[in-house]
């Protein structure tokens, strides 16, 4: 039993604090909190009236919501929940090692690649009954995202938000520009914005998982979805012609990033789109966390990254997904699924949005009425989404991100013109890691 799976390491700082990105970035960065045991959960599972659950949300905004949602739960069930919740990086560090011993049955986790990669292990049940209720209140691009490499089911989501191009309603109306949905009209609009005296794409890549979202951006509309997911599973070469094109795409915008990227944090990053220093920024909706004034978060406002080649247009998403799985071998399996399906209904995921707004629910029929306009916009994104990605290091294994791929973006825009090296050192180091799964 080893502890550096594909994702059950020791992952670098950088690459916690993409982890935290979904309850809305407050996540506690490890407070001493103890371990997630290598035999086992909570260990109260076998009474058939209890169903244990193993939580990575142990920031107050989130762990206060999954308890009303479980709270529900056992009053129309009678089953109680009981919920062992460890500090968000250590059950991540954990986790391999957790689900290998004797774990919760139930166990929060993430959609897409990461889920996939404990589903071929045997570490995870399929939970295609619960499908057969729960499957008509998601979307299609959704239901890809819970399902294992075999076709089975394994996942429930819960809730997701978008990436996106984010601007100042203000400051598009002030100088004219229009939203660009094509690569020509968007490096224009750069060019515009430049002259105009703003910085055109806000950036900072001090933690170095920003760039990462950029990388995604360009190669699923370059490249498509199929191709970037076989890329993130080590399947496709780092030196192939199709991601040295990404590269050379993402070189012709490169200066209409804000300078100094690797020296700045993401929110640093934000403040020049609230004080209309920026015209323009790639990110997640947490990004409105910046906005701390009414009327400037009232004037934010976002666009689906322009598309590329024409064959793949805008059909791609990226939407880190949260949610629930099944472990090897629950003590209460019958308990286990009636959670689940509880979890898959719209009532669980209202449960959790009252308490959390930057989110938005994975379900189609949730209610969306209480939505503020960004939660609309991003609903209607992702549920209109052809294929959904959760993110590089969510999509791919956690140490070739953290260790190959963030240092490299971060060598790309230091040094664009060492692009052809830089691939080449990716694929070779690449090939050892999966190597190594």
């Amino acid at each position: 039993m080893h502890d550096l799976s594909p994702s059950g390491l020791s992952l670098t700082a950088p690459s916690r604090r993409t982890l935290l990105r979904g309850v809305g970035g407050a996540a506690l960065l490890g407070a001493g909190i103890p371990l997630l045991s290598a035999c086992g959960g909570s260990g109260t599972a076998a009474d058939p009236k209890t169903v244990s659950l193993g939580s990575n949300s142990s920031d107050a905004v989130p762990k206060k919501a999954y308890a009303e949602i479980y709270a529900t739960f056992t009053k129309k069930s009678g089953i109680k929940v009981d919920v062992n919740t460890k500090d968000h990086n250590t059950f991540q560090e954990q986790i391999n090692s957790y689900l290998q011993g004797t774990p919760d049955d139930v166990f929060t986790w993430f959609a897409g690649y990461r889920m996939q990669f404990f589903a071929s292990k045997k570490l995870a049940t399929p939970i295609d009954d619960v499908w057969q209720k729960i499957g008509g209140n998601f979307p299609e691009a959704m239901k890809k995202l819970s399902k294992g490499e075999d076709g089975k089911y394994y996942f429930v989501p819960l809730y997701t938000y978008p990436w996106a191009v984010f601007y100042r309603k203000s400051v598009f109306a002030q100088h004219g520009y229009q939203v660009p949905t094509t690569w020509d009209d968007f490096v224009a609009l750069c060019k515009r914005m430049q002259k105009d005296g703003l910085v055109p794409i806000a950036f900072g890549d001090k933690d170095a998982w920003p760039a990462m979202g950029t990388f995604d951006q360009i190669n699923f509309r370059t490249n498509g979805y199929d191709f970037h997911v076989e890329l993130m599973a080590g399947k496709a070469s780092w030196t192939d012609p199709k991601v040295r094109k990404v590269f050379d795409h993402w070189t012709e915008i490169l200066p209409y990033h804000q300078e100094g990227a690797v020296g700045r944090t993401w929110q640093d990053a934000a403040q020049t789109l609230v004080s209309k220093k920026a015209g323009m920024y790639l990110l997640g909706t947490f990004v409105g966390q910046q906005f701390t004034n009414k009327a400037d978060l009232d004037d934010l406002d976002f666009f689906a990254f322009p598309a590329i080649d024409p064959q793949f247009g805008q059909d791609t998403v990226e939407a880190p997904t949260d949610g629930f799985m099944l472990s090897k071998a629950p003590k209460n399996h019958e308990g286990a699924i009636k959670l689940m399906e509880y979890l898959g209904t719209p009532e669980a995921e209202q449960i959790y949005l009252k308490a959390d707004s930057s989110v938005v629910a994975a379900s189609t029929k949730a209610d969306t009425s209480s939505y503020t306009a960004l939660q609309k916009k991003s609903f209607e994104m992702i549920s209109g989404a052809k294929s959904l990605t959760q993110f590089m290091d969510r999509d791919s294994r956690p140490d070739f991100t953290s260790t190959v791929m963030q240092p490299a973006l971060q060598n790309f825009i230091r040094n664009p013109k060492n692009v052809d090296s830089i691939l080449s050192s990716i694929e070779r180091q690449k090939k050892t890691i999966f190597a190594s799964a």
